[in-house]
């Protein structure tokens, strides 16, 4: 919407949301980082005790927690609010159904309706979690994501359901508050599809965290009772019964495409609930776009809002496509794990020859400097040409130095370029520039000589 009004576009925006700012900014993203920055300051003054300095127990305030991240917020909300009124867009705060492919039907927060005639539509609609219907109870002890960032309260024992970048996440949070986190997914691993060299250093990190992570295990049943609720796991074959405080149910999200009137148009969506469409994002119907979780995967704010200028542009004229070379993804744990572009695994599954460099940071001057040696940085190499097709980072920050990766693939550079781009030093961004130089057998802080013909 920003971006069609800074392009000279006469622009409305309806949205429930008294401030612009989606699923990211009110009960995504935004929220969780907040919790999590204090988780990490939990574990730092916990660790600090190994550099001399050492710090009572945290007393958790946890009214001044819920304060502190609803004002994030309120504050970024806000300013989204700002931003659109600077822009003279017209925000109604409401919802809409397509009642043809030119009008919609917009029912206004104090129930009033009016009709809206639009040249072009965007639907920018996101996601919602994922719950097990089977499994589901009408209970204040089992929650999703948005539940649990409301922190309530802090259970002493909570199962979470899910090994994904959500349930890790939050289990993050609630560990560092005080609480027994112990982590269920049905997968072999938490984070299926992550490389299994930077999975490896989170996992072990995770497990002095949580109480326990138990994979190939499935929840059976879940059933409340008067001290907490009882849940019924298999693995293997074998049944076990175990009471939890708390339920945290993360086992994914799903595009919100129902109830908007897509049958009165053109408008196709697959057998998943994303609405299908071009490189341009533009559906079946030529007049409406569709952007973000609702329109596929990768469900990732930045992934949306790269998607939401192609349909603007597309919009406006330009010829575009959006085709990025690397989505980085971020999972916001301690460490973080971070990769852009091509990972290893899906190189494997496609015969792609690369070349893989890894250095590890307990070569890094910086990391140790930090007391953080449990991390490490990866580069994939397409062996001919020596250009750069993924970059993988297990570490604190990871999620900071990604971009410089991303940057490397989209621009196509190749190991020599980022051999040769003079890094600060004492930095973690070193760790990326000699990574790169081990391809050649030059790297200062690991002796990897390169192997003779």
């Amino acid at each position: 919407a920003f971006y069609a009004a800074d392009r000279g576009m006469n622009v409305t925006l309806i949205d429930p949301e008294k401030n612009p700012g989606g699923v990211c900014l009110h009960r995504g993203c935004i929220p969780s980082k907040a919790l999590l920055h204090v988780a990490k300051l939990i574990h730092e003054a916990s660790a600090s005790k190994n550099w001399g300095v050492e710090f009572g127990e945290p007393k958790i305030d946890l009214d001044k927690l819920r304060s502190f991240k609803e004002g994030v917020v309120n504050r970024l909300t806000g300013g989204t609010g700002q931003l659109a009124k600077q822009r003279k867009i017209t925000h109604i705060q409401g919802t809409a159904v397509f009642k043809n492919n030119k009008t919609l039907d917009i029912t206004h927060i104090d129930g009033t309706k009016s009709e809206l005639e639009f040249a072009n539509a965007i639907i920018a609609t996101g996601s919602r979690p994922t719950v097990i219907k089977s499994l589901w109870l009408d209970s204040p002890r089992l929650l999703d994501s948005t539940a649990a960032l409301e922190l309530a309260d802090i259970p002493k024992r909570m199962l979470v359901i899910g090994g994904g970048y959500i349930g890790l996440e939050m289990g993050t949070v609630y560990a560092a508050l005080g609480t027994e986190i112990t982590v269920v997914e049905m997968m072999p691993t938490i984070l299926p599809g992550a490389d299994k060299d930077l999975l490896r250093v989170l996992h072990k990190s995770l497990e002095a965290t949580f109480k326990s992570i138990l994979t190939e295990t499935k929840v059976l049943q879940l059933a409340e009772m008067k001290n907490g609720i009882k849940v019924t796991l298999e693995k293997n074959g074998e049944k076990s019964e175990h009471t939890f405080d708390k339920v945290l149910m993360t086992i994914g999200r799903r595009p919100n495409s129902e109830n908007l009137g897509l049958e009165n148009t053109a408008v196709k969506v697959n057998s998943k609930g994303f609405i299908e469409i071009d490189a341009a994002r533009r559906t079946a119907e030529p007049t409406i776009y569709a952007i973000g979780d609702v329109a596929g995967e990768p469900m990732l704010a930045h992934k949306a809002s790269h998607e939401g200028h192609v349909a603007v542009e597309a919009i406006a004229g330009d010829k575009v496509a959006f085709e990025p070379a690397a989505i980085p993804a971020v999972i916001f744990t301690d460490p973080e794990l971070a990769w852009a572009g091509l990972t290893e695994n899906e190189a494997a599954a496609k015969g792609i020859a690369v070349e893989v460099m890894r250095f590890p940071w307990a070569a890094s001057g910086r990391a140790l400097t930090m007391d953080r040696i449990d991390g490490m940085t990866k580069l994939l190499i397409e062996p001919k040409t020596k250009r750069i097709l993924g970059i993988g980072l297990v570490g604190s920050g990871a999620g900071e130095l990604v971009s410089e990766g991303a940057l490397a693939i989209e621009m196509a550079a190749n190991a020599t370029d980022l051999k040769m781009t003079i890094h600060p030093h004492p930095t973690l961004s070193e760790t990326i520039m000699e990574t790169a130089e081990m391809l050649f057998g030059t790297c200062t802080h690991v002796y990897r000589p390169k192997r003779k013909k």
